[in-house]
């Protein structure tokens, strides 16, 4: 029978749909990316096509090279389509019972490389220079104070929202408010810990670590799981073993243990159902400025807990999952767990 699972997070119900199930091996990459440029188009993130984006707003440089020309190492530029602008005022107001906003915050691209790579294709020492930047943008954009959450997240492939151009490169959108998904989660994080006095995310790990069936693979400082309730084959969760609520105020000496286990965890993967389309997303909790707030503040920082989740696209959302809010999930996770540890890779 398909068997319902509830998110022990925000209280979202799965359907594990066994009759639909596939073995592992038999989910297709067919929606990866099969080219990728068109002949004779220049790449507008690859190094010596600074021209063809805005003017950057950050970047690590080689001694003596300048701005919007050769010679960085990671470069930030404005999205060419932003969907939100650093520009202006907020300017919120009624019209009758609806609400109203300027779309006042940032959107931001970091190109993790200068030069033309997936993101498999890149060393761990350049991946480590990508996400100390990103880090170094998120604590700028904190400054703001129009800007209460900074959202990171990754489009790889076309399927994914990652457009056809593959060079590896990082998101930052920064919003005016917090974003519905994770006021989610902060709300059955403070209510578990309101009623248990332990994070959530911290007793997920014990009790993962405990049974051992849906741990894919471990490192010192991090854990990477199949989730309980998975919304799609091979969804992923990556949290660190030590509670932070803030991604960006972490010791950043573990960023490299972080990266040897997202290159062996990506590498699994692709070696069970090959190059394959996803969303990669940092769930982190928002910015606390208000003293107003201050209690409720340190009830956060106390009960959240920073992670990330990597959504394979490799099935389709439709009528019944819009119109529910249940997803549907042909392959149990425990399945795919095992498909993915068991794997044998080099990296």
């Amino acid at each position: 029978m398909p068997e319902l699972r509830r998110d022990p997070v925000i209280g979202r119900w799965v359907i594990i749909s066994t009759e639909r199930a596939k073995r592992p091996d038999q989910f297709s990459s067919a929606l990866a990316e099969k080219e990728d440029m068109k002949p004779g188009e220049k790449c507008p993130f690859c190094e010596g096509n600074e021209s063809m984006t805005p003017p950057e707003i950050y970047a690590v440089r080689n001694n003596g090279s300048l701005p919007n020309k050769s010679g960085w190492e990671v470069r930030v530029i404005p999205s060419i389509s932003p969907l939100l602008q650093i520009e202006g005022n907020i300017d919120r107001h009624g019209h009758g019972m609806f609400d109203i906003m300027n779309a006042r915050g940032a959107h931001e691209i970091v190109v993790d490389s200068p030069s033309h790579a997936k993101e498999s294709q890149l060393s761990k020492e350049q991946m480590v220079k990508a996400i100390n930047v990103v880090l170094d943008r998120v604590t700028d954009l904190e400054r703001d104070p129009v800007i209460k959450y900074a959202l990171i997240f990754k489009n790889y492939g076309q399927a994914a929202g990652g457009g056809h151009i593959q060079h590896a490169r990082t998101q930052i959108i920064g919003t005016p408010v917090n974003l519905q998904r994770v006021k989610e989660e902060l709300a059955g994080a403070k209510a578990y810990y309101d009623y248990k006095d332990r994070c959530i995310f911290c007793d997920i790990i014990k009790q993962e670590m405990q049974a051992g069936k849906r741990i894919i693979a471990e490192s010192k400082h991090f854990l990477a799981i199949a989730a309980f309730a998975s919304r799609f084959p091979f969804e992923t969760w990556v949290l660190p073993k030590t509670h932070s609520c803030d991604l960006y105020k972490i010791d950043r000496s573990v960023i490299p243990d972080f990266i040897d286990l997202m290159k062996i965890l990506f590498a699994k993967t692709r070696k069970v159902i090959g190059d394959f389309p996803y969303n990669f997303v940092i769930h982190t909790a928002p910015f606390r400025r208000d003293p107003g707030k201050r209690g409720y503040w340190e009830t956060i920082e106390k009960d959240y807990h920073w992670h990330v989740e990597i959504l394979p696209i490799l099935t389709r959302v439709a009528g019944f999952e819009w119109g529910s809010g249940f997803y549907i999930n042909p392959l149990p996770p425990e399945d795919a767990c095992k498909s993915v540890r068991e794997a044998v890779v080099s990296i």
